[in-house]
């Protein structure tokens, strides 16, 4: 996954937003770590897909936690199991806190990653971990929606293939803003103090 395709095709895509995409003036400041970018956008709010369990959902759902939103597939060879690896990390140094955190994994591959692949495979990671996928039909949809890049690479056959995509980690404050975009080199203490400090801004 080529990171400059994915920088690029935000950058277009941001060219394109309308007022509405932008964030309200009133979220509690949040130090930006030299890891993440500040985000001031809206991306995917009220976007409803369904989790592996077959539930019906949008971000509004996990309003009260710090939502880590990461967009792959199962059939990744490397930036998902680490990216999903590195997030189980950062539920064991948050201890406690981890129960205000929601790990959300969103597959670019619904044709393949059906509920129940989807459901084992974050579970291999976190039990607690949430598999969330769109209709094939509406995968491009949901790609705009997001701002998240995504491109299928055709294999040897039709059903091997590969999904280049975006590897950052979009993460949203307790009141449903998205307010970072979390680099894919950050470790995980610094995806746990970046959470930190959103669960601090809550009380504020």
């Amino acid at each position: 996954m080529k990171r400059v395709l994915a920088i690029g095709f935000l950058a277009l895509l941001a060219a394109c937003d309308t007022a509405e995409d932008a964030a309200e003036p009133n979220a509690a400041p949040v130090a930006v770590p030299s890891h993440a970018k500040e985000m001031q956008a809206r991306y995917g709010e009220g976007y409803a897909m369904t989790d592996h369990l077959g539930q019906t959902r949008t971000l509004a759902d996990w309003r009260g936690k710090v939502a880590l939103v990461f967009f792959g597939y199962t059939h990744c060879p490397d930036a998902c199991p680490s990216a999903l690896y590195r997030f189980s990390q950062v539920m064991e140094i948050l201890g406690p806190q981890a129960e205000q955190v929601q790990v959300l994994f969103v597959t670019l591959d619904p044709a393949r990653d059906k509920p129940e692949i989807l459901r084992d495979y974050t579970a291999a990671f976190n039990p607690n971990f949430l598999g969330l996928y769109v209709s094939p039909e509406k995968t491009p949809e949901l790609a705009r929606a997001f701002h998240v890049f995504y491109q299928v690479t055709p294999g040897q056959t039709p059903e091997h293939y590969s999904v280049d995509h975006g590897v950052g980690t979009y993460v949203y404050d307790t009141t449903g803003r998205l307010r970072l975009e979390i680099d894919h080199t950050a470790t995980p203490d610094e995806v746990a103090d970046s959470v930190r400090q959103l669960l601090a801004a809550k009380k504020d």
